[in-house]
């Protein structure tokens, strides 16, 4: 999966167990509490596996990118079929003043994951972001890591 230059790109933390749901085709929606950053449909996510594996694991590609209420976002996922995301998950963005559902098209699990320690060997102080963040082509963890796992 190639992305054209004009494509936004974002780095993503994800639990392993709902990571490992998407590139296992189970999860078509991963759920966020919104934090002011707008994605857009066919912007490119990078995954980082959160948790005891703290790796870059693989990408998917957003289709569809659902914001609303906690409540409504909730009602469009439950009245979807096969979404892979189950009734524990609501508890996630309940709370939140504002929630957003990104469909996953064309999960791509890497060929080689890159732990925490290796990425702050090559970028010294590199933190994962606590949710979300956008990702410039620029910057070195692009450059430097994930352009080559993209290659791979």
């Amino acid at each position: 999966m190639e992305s054209s230059k004009r494509d936004k790109m974002y780095l993503m933390s994800i639990r392993p167990k709902y990571a490992y749901r998407i590139f296992a085709g189970i999860k078509k929606y991963e759920l966020r509490r919104w934090i002011g950053i707008r994605l857009e449909p066919g912007s490119l996510i990078v995954v980082y596996a959160s948790g005891n594996v703290r790796a870059l694991i693989g990408e998917f590609k957003a289709g569809r990118i659902i914001y609303g209420s906690p409540g409504k976002v909730w009602n469009y996922i439950s009245s979807q079929s096969n979404t892979g995301v189950y009734p524990e998950d609501k508890a996630y963005i309940i709370g939140s003043k504002t929630a957003l559902a990104i469909e996953v098209l064309e999960p791509r699990l890497y060929k080689v994951s890159i732990k925490l320690d290796e990425l702050r060997k090559i970028i010294p102080g590199f933190n994962p972001p606590l949710s979300f963040r956008e990702l410039s082509r620029e910057e070195p963890l692009y450059k430097l890591v994930i352009r080559k796992l993209r290659r791979l």
